[in-house]
């Protein structure tokens, strides 16, 4: 007989089927292996407070506070432009972490008014603040959506 992917299988003794307690006469029926009574032989008892783990527990720092699944902007405001871009430069987001002023671009960058801009930009591709727009065009630039 030859041997071919339609016959072989696993070796015997290689796969064991899972135990399933509780059911049926044998060692795991009934008390399912766990003795007869009491709190341990309850669902829903903590392992941790029987070890001896339980002021470890409660000594380690747990994870507070809350993380919003909507990602937000970066943030840049119109004075860190007015810094790193010159006249007649064109701002973009890739601009932008080029010269190390958002981390990432992923989630889009947005401009707010926080100081001056006294030269022309133009602005491309990043959401900008309604004062942070009237600035920019007060000041003979353009924003390009």
């Amino acid at each position: 007989m030859s041997i071919g992917l339609h016959n072989i299988g696993p070796f015997r003794g290689s796969k064991k089927r899972k135990k399933r307690v509780g059911r049926g006469l044998g060692s795991t029926g009934t008390t399912a292996g766990r003795g007869q009574k009491g709190q341990k032989a309850r669902s829903g008892t903590g392992g941790f407070k029987r070890l001896g783990m339980r002021k470890f527990l409660l000594a380690t720092p747990k994870v507070r506070g809350f993380k919003s699944m909507h990602p937000k902007n970066a943030i840049v405001s119109i004075e860190q432009i007015a810094t790193h871009f010159g006249k007649g430069e064109i701002v973009t987001p890739k601009a932008m972490k080029a010269k190390g002023l958002v981390q990432s671009v992923k989630n889009g960058v947005k401009i707010l008014s926080d100081g001056e801009i006294k030269h022309a930009i133009t602005v491309r591709n990043c959401s900008v603040s309604k004062s942070a727009a009237e600035k920019i065009l007060a000041a003979g630039g353009e924003i390009i959506a």
